[in-house]
């Protein structure tokens, strides 16, 4: 019971911990909470829905949800976050942040109704036994997928040029600018990166449950934002951490205290975090890390 438990726990960590490198990510560089990012990974999984009744294959969907939102991710930095950048005071960009993660909300809701929506039978899952555990393919699928995208992050933030072009962004973003750096393509290949993260985490969640719906994004970016902050804001193997134990302790807390906690978990461990330790797991008093 409890291993089963930890990997179903896993298993929603993993498309928590997807949403919160988004989160960590911008946050890194910009100082901004992109509030919008929920929303995104709402849309990516509209998107995948849309294409999977079309008939494509549910591996090809879940690619073309990922660069949908990329496109719509840089959209929403060049056009709602950019203009404000820069400016004095940061409540304009909360504002807009807020203002975007409605209007993308009510955006989905009058073009698909307040319904939820099931999503067809994509995935043909299977049970098996491991050591005992039971232990389903499209949660091993799910995983493993996960794993692939975040091991590809850190090889890409670490061994290219756009992510060496992201760590001095994120140590000094005016120094940066005066080396040659163009900050703003870096912002916008940012933005990009997180929203295809947040996108594949939307898809493979609507498969999980086989369910979508319009406010989807909202609590799950909430959450989200809770594991990054649990793991260190800024700091990408926190944010993994971060969602990764957020996923674990919400699905302990159904199981072996009350479903009626599962979406009070994560604010207190965001409360206790900010009171204990506000840098998060990972997180640095003052060097901020991407």
């Amino acid at each position: 019971m409890f291993w089963e438990q930890f990997i179903n726990g896993l298993t929603l960590g993993s498309t928590y911990a997807l949403i919160a490198l988004g989160y960590t990510m911008v946050y890194g560089i910009v100082q901004l909470i992109n509030f919008a990012h929920g929303e995104i990974y709402m849309f990516g999984a509209f998107v995948g829905l849309f294409l999977v009744t079309a008939g494509i294959n549910v591996f090809v969907a879940l690619l073309g949800a990922m660069v949908f939102c990329m496109v719509l991710g840089m959209l929403v930095e060049r056009i709602a976050y950019r203009p404000l950048r820069g400016r004095s005071s940061r409540l304009s960009a909360l504002i807009s942040a807020i203002g975007v993660s409605i209007f993308l909300s009510t955006a989905m809701l009058l073009y698909r109704g307040s319904n939820t929506t099931r999503y067809p039978e994509v995935f043909r899952a299977t049970t098996f036994e491991l050591g005992g555990i039971q232990v389903s393919s499209l949660q091993v699928l799910i995983l493993v997928f996960s794993a692939l995208l975040m091991v590809g992050l850190e090889v890409m933030i670490h061994r290219t040029k756009l992510g060496k072009a992201m760590r001095a962004c994120s140590q000094d973003i005016e120094a940066a600018s005066l080396m040659g750096i163009n900050v703003n393509q870096v912002i916008s290949a940012t933005f990009a990166i997180g929203s295809a993260l947040a996108a594949a985490g939307g898809v493979m969640v609507g498969i999980y449950y086989n369910a979508v719906w319009p406010y989807m994004g909202t609590m799950a970016g909430m959450k989200a934002f809770a594991a990054a902050v649990l793991g260190g804001i800024g700091s990408i193997p926190g944010a993994m951490i971060g969602g990764l134990t957020l996923g674990i302790m919400e699905i302990m807390g159904v199981a072996y205290l009350s479903s009626s906690y599962k979406d009070a978990i994560a604010f207190a461990i965001l409360i206790l975090v900010l009171l204990i330790r506000p840098q998060g797991l990972l997180g640095k008093k003052i060097a901020k890390k991407v």
